[in-house]
């Protein structure tokens, strides 16, 4: 189904031409209200419209964001007034087609019809069989709450153009979806206006009680009280900031080397992995912990641990912690896991290390737990400088030392290929993906200057301290895929991954330095950053003259004992992912926390809603690492989630999705071609990877773990070997670059078009369309 989006966000005259909004055979149609003398209804039609009709099948669904819940009191009145007052507006036909009516709303009126747009579609093909159980019977029931949701639309719309309410608490419909929108874009709206209807709906059958204990259980203000044994402890917090190359974890690590126990926590797999043989290599004993991989030393738990943020243990008491990339604790995504360790590690000195915007922030939250705050400031050892010019897009331009970074695996396999062409040089390749010795070894030819590795292809993981010695740091794009959009890097990004030009080394190999020489007493020559393409220079030189925001808020996601007290008040057979939004909607919490996105989680919960499985199991689920762009993982992820309902052995042969039978190709042989031969391997590794994960949180359901370790190892073998073969096109190389450039500009556009002068730009004018595609 391809939507034009051009006829819906028009802001034309009083009258315009139909055009279609979805190019199916059932497209709906949107117009302007009728001048007089205008008929909208073909003569040859005159077949009465259809009301909205129910389907029995598929899933809810939802992309998260902030939610639009409305204080009980307000939605009773506003649903009586509504059921008083509401009157049905009958669509029109034209060629068989529906056509919306509505008035014009003022300056958000492009918006609104956007979202008119997408609600009538959302009634046409979405499932609303889970409302069966709150009365929800045919689809007259669902026809008179549509008619009463969309009089709330026109108020919440009504609120916004007269009023100017566009704030969450002042007019929370129209904040949610104009937040769905910006976050999401039209499939972010689209399921958070099905989660709104839905709230709708469902808040009639909730009791003055159930809500009462609803809004207890969402009191989110206090965070630290989840942790009640840390609490009993006082500690000493050190906080190591400053830019990259200056030294900061190096000390930490130090600190963590004198203790007798502790722990490292860190963002990336890779970055636990390298700590953990450096401490192996000093004849220390360390475990390492991450989701699908735990090596344990036996014995008693004198033991350091290196492990990934979200598996830091919380319920072992250690002499010194180290929690590194502490600014992480404000993304949107993972903050929830930083700030956790945060309140949570039981250490008697906690280390975090990272930059300098996260000092207020973290100097309010000890304020808060009563913990001793110690800040070091620490200064470059060297120079950081952008340069003037770029490449030119020229390989040949390369000098030894640089590495050049991307943000694909297959470019960066791409990108080596065409440097060691116009070289004649060698190209190492360092990305978070690459097995860990395999990644060790590239970063050793590297930063080996006795050898013909001259230049580095490197993912964004160089960015959180690797070990590697670069001079200058050269962007082959400042656009990335984020998981959601196309979108330019962000002034930290830049920073952070401009910043490991001329570093001097990272904190893990400072440790092995045998002369004992301070890491500050080293005179390092300055780095450089540019770029390879020269109209990209100017977003760096933007970019480094400016300091990032503070950061204002931490990252919470609700704990798994809260989401099972919570569900507990809600009808036997609720979808879970409404319950998780209703969670999300009603969360009351301090200014200095913010919610997570909840959107791969609902995305899971709809995944998985139709097994038989607790509260506790579901949310175990919530934080596995599931791909969902990968529709093989999604199938088997309701395969896993139903041998568990049915407490079933799984072992890995077991399940068809698990396509083993591509190991017995080459890339020339595989019948479904080159490009489906890599999909298919990436697809069964993300399998693996979320079986192994499983197998330690279900031990006697998924005994294969063993199995899964080697079939893992061959597949990343297979993937190396295609990536290594990949042939350079500099042509493609343009084409994806300005596709992505027209990206990140046609979203821009979007917004202002849709929001005008709420977005810093003027209305658009008559006649003047957005870009969707």
């Amino acid at each position: 189904m391809v939507c034009q989006w051009r006829s819906v966000l028009l802001n034309g005259q009083r009258s315009f031409p139909l055009r279609p909004l979805i190019t199916n055979h059932d497209a709906f149609w949107i117009v302007k209200p009728k001048v007089r003398g205008q008929r909208y209804r073909n003569r040859s039609d005159t077949r009465r419209s259809r009301p909205p009709r129910m389907v029995d099948s598929g899933p809810l669904t939802d992309h998260g964001s902030f939610g639009g819940a409305m204080p009980m009191h307000l939605f009773k009145g506003l649903r009586e007034g509504l059921e008083k007052s509401a009157t049905r507006v009958e669509p029109a036909r034209t060629r068989g087609k529906r056509v919306v009516v509505h008035e014009d709303v003022g300056r958000f009126n492009i918006f609104q019809r956007l979202v008119d747009a997408r609600f009538a579609v959302m009634l046409r093909f979405e499932s609303f069989h889970e409302l069966k159980a709150l009365g929800i019977k045919d689809s007259k029931d669902l026809q008179k709450e549509a008619r009463l949701f969309k009089s709330i639309i026109n108020r919440a719309f009504d609120l916004a153009s007269r009023n100017n309410f566009t704030s969450r608490r002042d007019n929370p419909y129209f904040y949610s979806w104009r937040q769905a929108f910006i976050e999401g874009d039209t499939s972010g709206l689209h399921t958070e206006l099905k989660y709104s209807f839905t709230s709708f709906i469902v808040r009639q059958h909730l009791s003055s009680d159930a809500i009462a204990q609803h809004e207890k259980l969402a009191d989110f203000r206090f965070p630290h009280e989840w942790f009640p044994a840390t609490r009993t402890m006082q500690r000493t917090v050190h906080l190591h900031v400053g830019p990259t190359n200056s030294g900061k974890t190096y000390n930490a690590l130090k600190a963590l080397e004198q203790s007798k126990t502790g722990i490292y926590a860190g963002p990336l797999r890779l970055l636990a992995h390298e700590t953990y043989m450096r401490f192996t290599a000093k004849g220390k004993r360390c475990a390492l912990v991450t989701g699908e991989e735990q090596r344990i030393p036996p014995g008693d738990e004198d033991y350091y641990a290196s492990c990934t943020v979200e598996m830091a243990p919380l319920n072992r008491r250690v002499d010194v912690a180290i929690i590194d990339e502490i600014q992480m604790i404000g993304d949107e995504q993972r903050g929830w896991a930083w700030t956790q360790a945060v309140l949570g590690i039981q250490a008697k000195e906690l280390h975090l290390c990272g930059e300098e915007r996260a000092v207020p922030l973290i100097q309010d939250l000890c304020a808060k737990t009563g913990d001793k705050v110690v800040v070091h400031r620490y200064q470059r050892l060297n120079a950081l400088q952008p340069m003037q010019e770029g490449l030119g897009g020229s390989f040949e331009k390369l000098q030894k030392g640089d590495a050049v970074v991307s943000f694909s695996r297959v470019n960066l396999h791409a990108i080596k290929a065409g440097i060691e062409k116009a070289t004649g040089k060698k190209c190492a390749i360092v990305y978070g993906a690459l097995p860990p010795e395999s990644r060790a070894q590239q970063a050793a030819l590297f930063n080996d200057p006795n050898n013909e590795y001259d230049f580095l292809a490197a993912s964004d993981a160089i960015g959180m301290g690797l070990n590697l010695e670069v001079r200058r740091v050269i962007f082959e794009a400042v656009t990335k895929h984020d998981g959601i959009k196309i979108r330019e890097l962000n002034i930290p990004e830049l920073k952070q991954i401009g910043g490991r030009a001329g570093r001097f080394k990272s904190a893990a190999q400072g440790m092995q330095d045998a002369t004992g020489t301070a890491i500050t007493e080293r005179k390092e020559q300055p780095g450089f950053v540019t770029t390879l393409e020269n109209e990209d220079l100017d977003v760096i030189h933007n970019s480094f003259a400016q300091e990032p925001e503070p950061i204002a808020a931490a990252g919470l996601f609700p704990p798994s004992f809260i989401i099972e007290k919570f569900a507990s008040y809600f009808p036997a057979g609720t979808p879970f992912s409404f319950i998780l939004l209703r969670l999300r909607d009603i969360a009351r919490i301090h200014g200095r926390f913010q919610l997570c996105s909840f959107k791969d989680q609902i995305n899971i919960a709809n995944i998985i809603q139709s097994f038989d499985l607790s509260i506790r199991d579901r949310c175990i689920f919530l934080v596995a690492p599931i791909t969902l762009r990968d529709q093989g993982v999604t199938g088997f992820v309701r395969e896993l989630a139903s041998r568990v309902a049915k407490n079933q052995t799984g072992h890995l042969l077991d399940f068809p999705e698990v396509n083993l039978e591509i190991l017995e190709y080459e890339q020339h042989e595989y019948p479904q071609g080159s490009a489906a031969y890599l999909k298919n391997l990436e697809s069964l590794h993300k399998c693996l990877t979320l079986y192994l994960w499983l197998s330690y949180r279900y031990v006697g359901i998924f005994q294969s773990q063993t199995l899964a370790f080697h079939v893992k190892q061959q597949v990343e073998e297979k993937i190396n070997s295609y990536l290594d073969n990949l042939n350079y096109s500099a042509a493609g190389r343009q084409s994806r670059l300005a596709q992505q450039r027209r990206a990140v500009k046609k979203r821009s556009q979007n917004a202002s078009l849709v929001f005008g002068d709420e977005m810093g730009q003027s209305p658009p004018q008559a006649g003047q369309e957005p870009m969707f595609a």
